[in-house]
């Protein structure tokens, strides 16, 4: 998946979401990224899985990520 600016979505970003809250992606089933010990979220095939400050775990898709913006790159380890 990628952010509206073309640049890819890694394990680790920090992301705005919806203008309002936060979040931290921990795994990319579309590149078969993962944080360490996340890898258990491969079965859902696609998508990005995002730990929220607003509802813990959440996964997106390309459908419904559309409100998401990088706000800080952060290390996949």
């Amino acid at each position: 998946m990628k952010y509206a600016d073309g640049t890819d979505i890694k394990p680790g970003d920090v992301v705005q979401i919806d203008t309002q809250y936060r979040g931290r992606v921990i795994a990319s089933m579309d590149t078969g990224e993962y944080l360490p010990g996340q890898d258990g979220w491969a079965y859902l095939g696609t998508g990005i899985m995002v730990d929220t400050d607003f509802g813990g775990l959440v996964h997106y898709t390309a459908e419904t990520a559309d409100d998401l913006v990088l706000m800080q790159r952060g290390a996949a380890a």
